[in-house]
């Protein structure tokens, strides 16, 4: 299934109001397919000028954007508007702090509304030699109300990722670590620059599998530090390095904790067999309620 059907399946582009967080030149949802606000770090003279050197952003493409979030609230940058749906593709693992930043995200949307995510897989990509992001990391962030990437997490990334990772390679089952990117005095001058200054170095503060990123809003479920349920669910599918979720506003603890729990439980936690020829899950969408009730209903029962 293409990675757009994927993040963009059961929602009515022509009615709905949206809006897609980082789009830079690539969005998922144009102008002319419907009505969509435009969300970034920084505004578009400010993205052109940042990335006038990067080979992969065709500065000439840039959306417009519409709302700059920084140190103001996302629903401050929007101008108190709602939305049905937000986009965000390669965007949840920059965020300085999930918890804060999933809130902001979910209070924009209108009742029914959802949060549509592409998550990188760190096991198919240059984040493959970084340990998972812990659930102590993720509450570090928020107690200090992260705005900007924080200095471990800044020397994290920037001593652990890695150049020239296959994911081709990998799926295949041949080892591809790649090679180190930067040296420890790149990562140390960053993180006394972030520290020192407030200067935001773009990095991918949390590293995710699947199964970890399940398990984490699990556990944030669980503990009252979020309010947002998995409506649906797309495994990392064979030779790609992403993996998509759907998430709604829930206040209902029990139900949403259990629709974690079960795609936390239905992932793919181990990595792909070194045998390319042996079928490997393309995507599972989270279980259905009756699906959840009978399942649960075993468990008590045996």
């Amino acid at each position: 299934m293409d990675r757009k059907v994927k993040l963009l399946s059961g929602l009515n582009l022509s009615s709905a109001i949206g809006a897609e967080i980082g789009a830079l030149c690539r969005p998922v949802v144009t102008r002319s397919e419907g009505t969509v606000y435009y969300i970034d770090h920084a505004s578009t003279e400010v993205l052109r000028e940042k990335y006038k050197h990067d080979p992969n952003v065709d500065i000439d493409a840039l959306v417009d954007v519409d709302a700059v979030w920084g140190q103001q609230s996302l629903s401050e940058a929007l101008g108190g508007k709602l939305v049905d749906y937000v986009i965000a593709s390669h965007v949840v693992e920059h965020v300085p702090d999930l918890v804060g930043w999933l809130a902001e995200v979910g209070a924009i949307l209108k009742p029914g509304g959802q949060l549509r995510l592409a998550v990188p897989d760190k096991r198919f990509t240059f984040d493959l030699m970084r340990e998972d992001s812990r659930i102590s990391d993720v509450l570090s962030a928020h107690v200090v109300r992260a705005r900007i990437p924080q200095p471990q997490a800044i020397i994290d990334h920037i001593v652990n990722v890695r150049y020239d990772v296959s994911a081709g390679e990998i799926w295949a089952g041949i080892r591809s670590d790649g090679r180190p990117a930067h040296t420890f005095a790149d990562a140390i001058a960053s993180a006394r620059d972030a520290f020192a200054n407030g200067n935001y170095h773009d990095v991918h503060v949390w590293v995710f599998t699947p199964v970890t990123f399940a398990r984490i809003c699990r556990q944030l479920v669980e503990n009252g530090l979020l309010s947002m349920s998995c409506a649906n669910f797309f495994d990392t599918a064979r030779n790609e390095l992403e993996f998509q979720v759907h998430i709604r506003q829930c206040a209902d603890v029990e139900f949403a904790a259990a629709t974690w729990a079960r795609v936390e439980a239905a992932a793919m936690s181990l990595p792909p067999p070194a045998n390319p020829a042996v079928p490997l899950p393309e995507g599972r969408a989270a279980p259905s309620l009756l699906q959840r009730v009978v399942r649960r209903m075993g468990r008590v029962l045996s």
